[in-house]
């Protein structure tokens, strides 16, 4: 018995068709959807699916749709985590999410070789809710503070540039 795709199935190749039918071919591919941040003690089967889902899954679906209409030299960004490496207690939903996003990047790098560069950009906290962080937040930071969207709008522009023809993983 052949189980009928699921909505977001749909969705994603909605998405993908609509892209195509419009632009013909892509550029760059910057896969970004926070998973759900629960823990073993509160997340339940159906949230932990749904967190790999959103982030693992639809990345993988996605680029895996697009691969026939990469331009040579595009590229693939996929938004990890520094938890991937370092965890928290009560976060796996998240972190499972990360851990995955990080290793099909290095698989798809592979995969995609010699057309499209495919990388991870694994950050640590950043603020997304405008508070101003100090204290042990921002100093655990190499830097000094805790990082801003900006900050990671701006590596996924330098990794689709030509300037880092060489990054791949």
């Amino acid at each position: 018995m052949v189980k009928p795709p699921s909505p977001n199935t749909h969705l994603v190749e909605q998405f993908a068709k609509e892209v195509i039918e419009e632009h013909g071919h892509i550029d760059y591919l910057i896969n970004n959807a926070p998973p759900l941040m629960k823990g073993i003690d509160e997340c339940s089967y159906e949230e932990f699916q749904g967190a790999l889902s959103v982030s693992v899954t639809a990345a993988f679906y996605l680029s895996k749709l697009f691969k026939p209409y990469f331009r040579n030299g595009g590229a693939i960004i996929n938004i990890s985590s520094s938890r991937d490496r370092m965890s928290m207690p009560q976060t796996e939903s998240y972190t499972a999410a990360k851990s995955a996003i990080s290793a099909l990047t290095h698989a798809m790098a592979m995969s995609f070789a010699g057309k499209v560069r495919v990388n991870a950009i694994s950050p640590d906290r950043i603020n997304t809710n405008g508070i101003e962080y100090s204290g042990a937040d921002a100093i655990q930071q190499p830097v000094g503070r805790v990082g801003n969207p900006s900050d990671i709008a701006n590596m996924a522009l330098y990794l689709c540039s030509d300037q880092a023809g060489f990054i791949n993983r």
